[in-house]
Order: C-alpha cells, then sequence, then structure tokens
C-alpha cells in the first residue's frame, strides 16, 4: 500500500480519510498516534517525544521480541519519532500519524490547524479514525459570502484556518447632473446595479461550491444585498444557506470565528432534531437502530445510512472489553486476536466510525452527549430493516 505524508497544514481530511478507511486490515499492528501541538499560553510548543517514548515502551511489551509484528512496530516507533522530532510544521495545533512498516511501509501524517484534545497512541489492526474523523465533523469546509452593494469578499473555510479568499466588486452608481437624469431613472440604475452585483457573486459563488465540493453556505453583510443574494440562489444551494449579521469590514479571523460558530450551532440543533428522530422512529419500530452494538452489527450488514454517534463516546484508550462483545464472522479484528490485553483489538466507538466509513454510511459526531446516553451514545438510521 502507498505511503502519504500530507503537506504541512491540510485543507481537507476527505483524501487522507478515504486512504486510511481503504487499508486492508491484517495480524500486524498499525500505530496511530495523535498530538496536541498546540503553543502554551508562552508560545511554547509541547514536546510531545517523552509521551511517545513512554507509550511506545508499554506496547512493545505485548509482542515476543524478534516476531514480524514486534519487527513492524519498532520500525515505525523510529519513523514516527523522527517525524515529531523534525517534520512538524511550527503553524501545527494538532498532528495525526498512522503506520505500518509490515504493511508495505505504510506511512500517513496529517498536520492540522485545529487542535487535538490529547495525545493519544493506538496499535490495532487497522487506521483508528474515531478521532480524526470526529475533527473533520467538527470543522467542515464552507463558503462564507461577506458583501454589501458593491464588493463581495467570499472565503472558503476548512479545518479551522482560512483555504482561499476572493473579491468580487461590482459596477458603482454615482449620481451626477447631466440632462435632467430624474430620481426614478437613478433608481433604477441603482437597482439594476445591485441586482448585477448579486447574480455575479451567486454565479461565482455556484462555481467554488462545484470546485470545493461545499455543503455549508454562510451569508453575511448589508442588509439590503442578502435579499437579492437569496433570491438569485439556486435550489441546491438554498438549502446550504444560514445568514448572519456582521460588520463588512471585519478581519478574515472575525470572519472565521463568527461564521464557524454560527455553523457548529446549527449543526448543534440538527443534530439534536436527528436524535429525537432516531427515538421516534426506534420507538416505531422503523428505520432505526439505537446502541453501540446492534449499531455495529447493522453496519456491518451495510443497512446503516447515517450513524449517530457522541463526539466524547471515547475519551480514553481502546475499550478492549467491548470489543470483544462483536461477534467473531463480523469482527474486523484479525483471526486469533481473543485476548482482551491484546493491543490489536480495536474500540467499539472507533468500529463504529470505521464501519460507516467503509460502507458509505454518514457519519454525524452529537456534541451534548446527554442526547445520546440512554443509548449507549450510538444509534443510525436504517436503508432497511430485516
Amino acid at each position: 500500500m502507498s505511503s502519504t505524508i500530507t503537506e504541512p497544514l491540510a485543507t481537507t481530511l476527505e483524501e487522507p480519510l478515504a486512504r486510511l478507511v481503504a487499508f486492508e486490515p491484517g495480524t500486524l499492528p498499525v500505530l496511530s498516534v495523535y498530538l496536541n501541538t498546540q503553543p502554551d499560553q508562552h508560545g511554547r510548543t509541547p514536546d510531545a517525544t517523552p509521551h511517545l517514548h513512554r507509550e511506545f515502551k508499554a506496547l512493545a511489551r505485548t509482542w515476543p521480541p524478534g516476531s514480524p509484528e514486534r519487527h513492524s512496530f519498532d520500525r515505525d516507533v523510529e519513523r514516527i519519532i523522527a517525524y515529531a522530532t523534525d517534520q512538524i510544521d511550527a503553524a501545527a495545533n494538532g498532528v495525526a500519524i498512522f503506520a505500518c512498516w509490515g504493511a508495505a511501509e505504510f506511512f500517513e501524517a496529517i498536520q492540522l490547524t485545529t487542535p487535538v484534545s490529547e495525545n493519544r497512541v493506538y496499535a490495532t489492526n487497522q487506521p483508528h479514525l474515531y478521532h480524526l474523523a470526529h475533527l473533520d465533523g467538527q470543522y467542515p469546509r464552507y463558503a462564507a459570502v461577506l458583501t454589501d452593494m458593491n464588493t463581495a469578499r467570499i472565503f472558503v473555510f476548512g479545518l479551522d484556518h482560512i483555504i482561499g479568499a476572493e473579491e468580487v466588486n461590482g459596477k458603482k452608481v454615482h449620481r451626477v447632473k447631466v440632462g435632467g437624469w430624474s430620481q426614478a431613472r437613478y433608481q433604477r440604475r441603482v437597482g439594476n446595479a445591485h441586482l448585477e452585483h448579486a447574480k455575479d457573486v451567486i454565479e461565482r459563488l455556484a462555481q467554488i461550491v462545484r470546485e470545493d465540493k461545499i455543503t455549508h453556505i454562510i451569508l453575511a453583510g448589508d442588509s439590503v444585498v442578502i435579499p437579492l443574494l437569496e433570491e438569485q440562489l439556486p435550489q441546491d444551494l438554498a438549502s446550504m444557506v444560514e445568514v448572519i449579521k456582521l460588520d463588512i469590514h471585519a478581519s478574515e479571523q472575525d470572519v472565521l470565528t463568527a461564521t464557524l460558530a454560527k455553523l457548529q450551532g446549527q449543526e448543534a440543533r440538527s443534530g439534536a432534531e436527528k436524535v429525537e428522530r432516531l427515538m421516534q422512529q426506534y420507538r416505531g419500530r422503523g428505520l432505526a437502530v439505537a446502541g453501540p452494538q446492534e449499531t455495529l452489527e447493522a453496519l456491518a450488514r451495510g443497512q446503516v445510512e447515517e450513524l449517530l454517534i457522541s463526539g466524547g463516546l471515547e475519551n480514553g484508550p481502546p475499550q478492549r472489553e467491548e470489543a470483544q462483545a462483536i461477534p467473531a464472522q463480523e469482527s474486523t479484528a484479525p483471526e486469533g486476536s481473543t485476548n482482551s490485553t491484546d493491543p490489536l483489538q480495536s474500540s467499539v466507538p472507533d468500529l463504529l466510525v470505521t464501519k460507516a466509513k467503509q460502507t458509505g454510511a454518514t457519519v454525524t459526531f452529537i456534541e451534548d452527549g446527554a442526547l445520546l446516553e440512554s443509548i449507549g451514545g450510538a444509534g443510525g438510521f436504517l436503508r432497511w430493516r430485516d
């Protein structure tokens, strides 16, 4: 399998996630490392290598010296330590590294502007994707339009930073005193200019949405031009739009902060509505499943259309005891891995996310853990019921 080091400060997780999901599990360990590299209040970047050395030393004891597993593991440790020491961009606030030397020297490193909550190390039979997919859900790629009557600034944000920005300038109309130009005629000229500006902005926005695979749009700015923009929106874009109030002269960082807060607030409301609908469907024996184990079994059969999973379901190391409950014919663990202390066992939350990605199910993280607490933190909408 090919090895990739994503260039510093990734702008999307779509491609690296696709490669990681496609990884074929085997008997050799895959190391998944999440590092918090966010500078402290004094601007100092934390040194993660002592943590890595401790974690790797503890894991190394689980394989006999000289075994294929231990050999692959040792080579990965060398590569990860070297990368963490010398190759992390100073602007990165988080890093995710995945490695399996024995699988054609597989190595994927993703540097992020989004912070990783804490340092984590996993050794399982496939990449541990729960936290990476969670970040992808928290910081989606979206477009923001900040406009007045004559100028629009269009931004594309993703992973908590700006990916691109451009301006669309309209034609300014000046009042003159030549030829008895009437007020009505002047107003028509102004109105036409504003309408043309709105059309130009939406035309360019539509191109950006197609090219960058945008699924969310935030409109902000002049209270007169916003309705004009909304009138010009094609139906497929209109369903993506949220509107906020924002100073037309706001800085890029202020635009990012305000629009992301709006987007995440809307996602929280949408998530709560989905949970309520899930519960109603489940109570009525509709197209829904509830509970981690039941949802995992439905995912293994390809039944799940959308996975709802708590954003805080996995806050610690892999829950190896839970993984024991996975039916043997549906488990993604390698054959023979039955010992509860075997580091190759994956946690159920991670298996849920990985299996959802593998079967084309949408993954929606619910940030309010209380909403899914009564069903163990996970459920799903089904494509069909047996």
